[in-house]
């Protein structure tokens, strides 16, 4: 494990240079006794070739990849700092070139982790790349997290990336999962300001007061003073009156100069019956479920009400 980032970027950056000098010799501009770098631990050890199993899958390089495995060369080298080819392919976003890998490689390789615990599909999740997400579900990629310093879907929360968090709890996550030092989607949706991804959680059946600990989503958007996810969380249930670790209620987080706090004051009052029904109308159905209030015998106007539109 690396002692600190510094350690972690320098290693990187040697990666980096590697595959530029792979890149040199490829187009004939360098010798292959100017490559050096790690197979594993040891950076002299590793041949040209392993270089280019990183290299194509970087490029995109589809046709170099089909050379490289009908010549034998394990695509599915792991080394541990720079993870799997397929790795590579998903962080760059070569949709085909990952195809072509999983096509042609092992199946267990598909959640093959770096020392970071990043899969392939933590990846694709980075950069909201749904198509790349799909392809990996499909071919077995598991969409739970390995270790819960790198979760998918609080990733894709984080970054705002809706599709991808529609994928994931679609194919088994957890809608609430909650990582002590993360908190649930929600709350890190709440925490980074991603508004509509916050939206469609709630809308897909994420409680609206799964926090971080004692701190709700609620508390997150009072202290960023994020007056549109207020009102939304207040509209899906999330309890204004709740206080978090030190005692606090949201509308105690509030900053001295926001307009929020009389917002709060208004909401702390007793619920209307209309909000009342829909909540429990909605907390029937439970998580998954809330498309089927579309199939009631209720009039349009209710229907949209329930649903929030």
């Amino acid at each position: 494990m690396y002692q600190n980032t510094g350690e972690r970027n320098k290693w990187k950056s040697e990666i980096s240079c590697q595959i530029n000098r792979a890149l040199l010799i490829y187009t004939g501009e360098g010798t292959r006794g100017e490559l050096s770098g790690p197979q594993n631990e040891a950076p002299s050890e590793t041949p040209y070739f392993y270089y280019l199993t990183f290299l194509y899958p970087f490029k995109g390089h589809i046709e170099c990849v089909e050379s490289l495995t009908s010549n034998g060369v394990n695509i599915d080298l792991n080394i541990k700092h720079l993870g799997t080819p397929l790795y590579v392919a998903c962080e760059n976003e070569q949709v085909a070139c990952a195809k072509r890998l999983l096509e042609s490689g092992k199946k267990k390789k598909v959640n093959g982790v770096t020392i970071d615990w990043h899969t392939p599909l933590f990846n694709a999740c980075v950069s909201g790349n749904v198509a790349c997400l799909n392809l990996l579900l499909q071919h077995g990629a598991s969409p739970h997290a390995p270790c819960d310093l790198a979760s998918p879907i609080h990733e894709a929360a984080k970054k705002g990336h809706i599709e991808c968090v529609e994928s994931l709890t679609s194919n088994g996550v957890n809608i609430d999962l909650n990582i002590k030092h993360l908190g649930t989607p929600l709350y890190v949706a709440c925490e980074n300001e991603q508004v509509a991804c916050a939206k469609r959680l709630l809308e897909s059946g994420a409680s609206a007061n799964g926090g971080k600990d004692l701190d709700s989503p609620l508390h997150v958007a009072a202290r960023n003073s994020n007056a549109d996810l207020v009102h939304l969380l207040i509209d899906f249930g999330a309890d204004v009156r709740a206080k978090n670790a030190e005692g606090k209620r949201p509308v105690e987080l509030v900053p001295p100069s926001s307009t929020l706090t009389q917002i709060f004051v208004q909401k702390e009052g007793p619920l209307s019956l209309m909000q009342l029904c829909r909540l429990c109308i909605r907390k029937c159905f439970g998580h998954k479920q809330h498309h089927k209030i579309t199939g009631l015998l209720l009039p349009d106007e209710l229907k949209h009400f329930l649903l929030h539109i």
